[in-house]
């Protein structure tokens, strides 16, 4: 059984430091900027492995809700690195995967990593609202995972998801809530806020746009069927120097780094480190361990 990393402290302090506006990316930023090699993606995935809590993966999660039997035709929408690809690959070995993604890079990386496997793999670079180069009823499994906030028009991403499904087929869909990493937020707005930064840093994940609060809705103008199935997990570090560089290049500060700015130097990055780590530092001192609780979860479209 998961533990449930929730606390009435945890639940009253989101209600306290999370804006009701969200970042928004363009796919060109998230091309050229987040995507334009791997490091973003690897210190994530790096993070989320080396330091988790639950005993079962996010990966594990996302295998439990696709119920493979190996034969199935998969869609992978945002395919990033193939981190994901890679340990679900075992399980269609007599099916088939189909990566697309917008990035050059990683849609590189992930061809890289499957080289050479029996698995049959294709990859498409293309935004995934558009899958008009894909027939009608071709796969029995499509995901998308926390990459939605990224397609510019949803509606067309979803009515293309149904078209290309066979009948029965499954649709999965991962994001977080908003107040996921709760922990990481705390400490970089109380950051800000002591260096008087521009009113305008203060926003929530982009993930805003399509979470496990408003995402059911959406889903379901598309689909017959929108379960949700959620899944916890918390980040703890007795080392300042993992998390921050989870911050720092895994978040770009959480989105403050994300697009240029003139006013937001080195020197001003520099202050905002200095300040996050002191607080992480002083959690690790304090109590063994900083703690980054993540809330997410998975809409399974039918």
């Amino acid at each position: 059984m998961t533990t449930d990393f929730r606390t009435p402290a945890l639940d009253a302090l989101a209600k306290e430091i999370i804006p009701e506006e969200h970042f928004e990316f363009s796919t060109t930023t998230a091309r050229d900027r987040f995507f334009h090699d791997t490091r973003m993606l690897d210190v994530k995935q790096w993070v989320h492995n080396a330091f988790r809590t639950n005993p079962t993966p996010m990966v594990g999660h996302m295998l439990d809700n696709l119920a493979l039997t190996g034969t199935e035709d998969l869609l992978d929408l945002g395919c990033g690195n193939g981190f994901v690809l890679e340990h679900l690959r075992p399980y269609l070995a007599d099916g088939s995967i189909t990566g697309l993604d917008i990035a050059p890079a990683v849609l590189d990386a992930a061809r890289q990593r499957l080289h050479g496997t029996a698995t049959p793999a294709t990859w498409i670079e293309g935004s995934a609202d558009d899958l008009s180069m894909l027939g009608d009823g071709t796969f029995d499994r499509a995901m998308a995972n926390y990459m939605i906030h990224y397609v510019p028009d949803l509606d067309r991403c979803f009515r293309e998801v149904r078209r290309i499904l066979r009948p029965g087929g499954i649709f999965q869909l991962t994001t977080d809530r908003t107040d996921s990493m709760l922990e990481m937020y705390d400490a970089h707005f109380a950051a800000l806020k002591a260096m008087d930064a521009p009113r305008d840093l203060f926003k929530a994940s982009p993930k805003g746009r399509l979470s496990l609060s408003n995402g059911a809705g959406l889903l379901g103008k598309h689909f017959t069927r929108v379960d949700t199935v959620t899944w916890q997990d918390q980040l703890r570090f007795t080392d300042p120097e993992p998390f921050m560089r989870f911050y720092e290049i895994g978040h770009n500060h959480c989105c403050a780094s994300s697009e240029p700015d003139e006013r937001l130097t080195e020197t001003f990055f520099r202050e905002l480190r200095d300040r996050v780590r002191a607080r992480v530092t002083e959690a690790i001192d304090t109590g063994g361990y900083f703690a980054v609780t993540k809330y997410t979860g998975s809409f399974l479209c039918y």
